[in-house]
């Protein structure tokens, strides 16, 4: 909440804010206002060139004419150099002394202030400020250094913060603002005729608050009573700009229109410094760069496009118009966005929980055992699709009374409603809970990965860290080497397109976007397993010739046996002397999965799970037996001939195969849109999938009898 006295106007006057509440002069407000500078000058003669010390006059307290921070007039400025008025804490500080009140990186620090005072008496206004300051011995600083001594380089500059201002009104003058509490922040050595963008001022967001205290001065036969006018603020959001003008003036941009405003060029009597047309042009530059500013925050925050808010500053919008025009443009995107009123029900709009009561029944509707009916969708229960489908027509405002089953089912299908859609999750629904369902009993013995593309996937198969050899006092130790092999496959894409038509919808065939969908999520996870078990069966070629199973890679038993205790033994056995890519380690792979066809599934069953206590010893089954897991798979049935059995070791402890989905689209997904061949709804079944055998070394096959 600001507060200040800024004015005294007539509240008929076509100026006055109408929305300015009347004040007293006498009354206090509080604003924000930025950094002010003035210049001043060094005392060359007072230079230390082995020090690099020089003493400054950074304050004079003289009246200097500025334009008012908030409306825009003008006034003039003094800054009263009673000690109790100044506060030297920052200057004492050591405070910095840059280079035209450069700010923005280190290298515009040129010195520091080493002491600075007040020199006159006490409570006296004529007073000086003064400092000793030293520059740097940077070899920047060096050329400033030696302007300076040699007298070339002769103002200062002060940057400062006024906290409190006593502002005096009289009849035909400017008014007049007596800084009586002010903290000065920084000096700085600027050159003649300061550039009007250099100093802090140029930076919008550094402000201070600062206490306005509007006095009225004394008239003949009224003393200090306070008068009961009207006082108008007016923001200077409006930002003008302004540029210095060939003549001496400055041009002035106010609300889009341009005017001129003469600046007095010649002297003014003593006890007034004449105008600085460079404060005058800094401050409205400054207020320029305010209005950019403002107009570019408020786009932000509403979200509007950036477009909208560089067509305001170009055509010197001020800051409260564009505000309003961004306003409105952004009430308008959200009354696109949001065409109907949003009813909330248990956390969900209107739309939503009528969409899941829907979805609720359709698919109660399909398997009652599998899917519950909720409490909202007992109201759709039992509505054909035809009838699903007026309602939603309806509830989009069409008029459907009198028109044909076909026409209805036509619309719905092509219309903006929520009933393409929930078909479409429906359908979704029954497939990928079908696809989750549909047994994959290959997973346990198969590593799970993912694919960014589909390029080829390389796979390293890593062998094992060359063994350490004795080094002798003195002796060297020796390189080794890690052997490597590789595997390549790649993700592929399968699918099928399927269509809900107006015919659908007619006949009430729900089976169409429920039955349908799910058989298709079945093929797919069936689909997968025909890959990844493919890959058993075919017994193909690995990276190095040989194929999957092959004596080369000791993983198959030369002769079929029967599956029973002393053959699971042998083959374990051979898993365990596998070695590493070196052929030395020995790598004591240990089987935790006996793989079967169906056929041999009882045998199997048998095996594992006898627990009685045999009449002969040789008869027993060891618990190491005993505790392999056994997957049966009809897949590995062989036409005729043999029975092959296997053994295969855990996937987290070597690898066997992999097997891979296209990352983000693990299993089967659907897509729809409207039909262009069909008259209806389009429905495309996808899975990305690939698999491969990695490693031989975790698997054992057993040709059987």
């Amino acid at each position: 909440m600001t507060k200040t006295m800024v004015d005294t106007q007539d509240a008929s006057d076509p100026d006055v804010n109408p929305d300015t509440l009347p004040r007293k002069i006498g009354a206090e407000r509080e604003v924000e206002l930025p950094m002010q500078t003035r210049e001043v000058r060094m005392l060359p003669e007072t230079a230390d060139a082995e020090a690099r010390r020089i003493e400054v006059v950074w304050s004079t307290g003289a009246m200097v004419r500025r334009r008012d921070w908030l409306t825009g007039k003008r006034y003039d400025e003094s800054l009263s150099l009673e000690r109790a008025h100044v506060d030297l804490s920052r200057l004492n500080g050591g405070a910095p002394l840059l280079n035209s009140h450069g700010a923005s990186d280190l290298d515009k620090v040129i010195g520091v202030v080493e002491r600075a005072w007040i020199d006159g008496s006490s409570g006296q206004d004529s007073g000086e400020g003064r400092a000793i300051v030293r520059f740097s011995e940077r070899d920047g600083v060096t050329a400033i250094w030696n302007d300076v001594e040699a007298g070339i380089l002769r103002n200062i500059s002060v940057g400062y913060q006024v906290r409190s201002y006593e502002i005096t009104e009289e009849d035909g003058k400017p008014p007049l603002w007596r800084a009586i509490d002010w903290l000065p922040m920084e000096l700085s050595a600027v050159p003649v005729g300061a550039d009007p963008n250099a100093g802090f001022r140029a930076n919008n967001e550094q402000t201070h608050p600062c206490q306005m205290i509007t006095r009225a001065p004394a008239r003949e036969n009224e003393g200090t009573a306070l008068m009961d006018e009207h006082e108008t603020i007016e923001r200077i959001d409006d930002a003008p700009e302004a540029s210095q003008l060939d003549d001496g003036e400055v041009q002035v941009r106010e609300n889009g229109a341009v005017k001129h405003d003469p600046v007095q060029s010649e002297p003014t009597p003593v006890g007034n410094a004449p105008v600085d047309t460079t404060l005058v042009t800094e401050q409205a530059v400054t207020a320029e760069r305010h209005r950019i500013a403002g107009i570019y925050e408020a786009q932000g925050k509403l979200g509007i496009e950036r477009a909208v808010a560089d067509g305001l500053v170009a055509r010197g919008v001020s800051l409260d118009e564009a505000r309003g025009v961004l306003i409105d443009r952004a009430a308008d995107q959200d009354q696109q966005v949001e065409t109907r009123a949003q009813i909330t029900m248990g956390g969900q709009d209107e739309r939503q929980t009528r969409f899941s009561a829907v979805e609720d029944a359709l698919l109660h509707r399909f398997e009652p055992g599998r899917y519950q009916l909720s409490d909202a969708a007992r109201e759709w229960r039992g509505y054909s699709l035809i009838e699903l489908a007026r309602s939603f027509l309806e509830s989009e405002g069409e008029r459907v009374r009198g028109i044909s089953r076909d026409e209805i089912a036509t619309r719905a299908l092509h219309s903006t409603s929520d009933f393409p859609e929930i078909l479409s999750a429906v359908t979704n629904k029954t497939l990928r809970d079908a696809y989750e369902a549909a047994p994959r009993t290959y997973q346990p013995i198969a590593r799970r990965t993912s694919a960014s593309d589909f390029k080829d996937i390389n796979r390293l198969q890593l062998g094992e860290a060359p063994q350490l050899e004795k080094v002798n006092e003195s002796g060297e130790f020796k390189r080794g080497t890690m052997g490597e092999a590789k595997e390549r496959y790649r993700v592929e894409t399968y699918g099928k397109v399927m269509a809900i038509t107006r015919q659908v919808i007619i006949n009430d065939d729900l089976d169409a976007f429920t039955r349908v969908p799910s058989l298709f999520g079945t093929s797919a996870a069936t689909l997968e397993s025909d890959v990844v078990w493919g890959i058993i069966t075919d017994n193909p070629a690995m990276n190095d010739g040989s194929a999957l199973f092959h004596a080369n890679h000791k993983n198959l038993t030369a002769t079929g046996t029967a599956l029973d205790v002393a053959n699971l033994g042998k083959a374990r056995t051979a898993m365990a002397k596998q070695t590493g890519l070196d052929g030395k380690t020995i790598l004591n792979i240990r089987p935790i999965m006996l793989v079967v066809p169906s056929s041999l599934e009882l045998t199997a069953e048998q095996l594992i799970s006898q627990n009685l206590v045999p009449a002969k010893s040789t008869d027993v089954v060891p618990g190491s037996i005993r505790s392999l897991s056994v997957i049966t798979e009809p897949r590995l049935d062989p036409a005729s001939g043999a029975v092959p059995w296997y053994l295969f070791a855990s996937p987290a402890a070597i690898d066997t195969i992999e097997y891979a989905y296209l990352d983000g689209q693990d299993g089967v997904f659907i897509e729809t849109r409207n039909g262009f061949d069909v008259d209806g709804i389009e429905i495309k079944a996808r899975l990305d999938f690939g698999a491969k055998a990695i490693d031989w070394r975790g698997m054992h096959k057993n040709p059987g009898v």
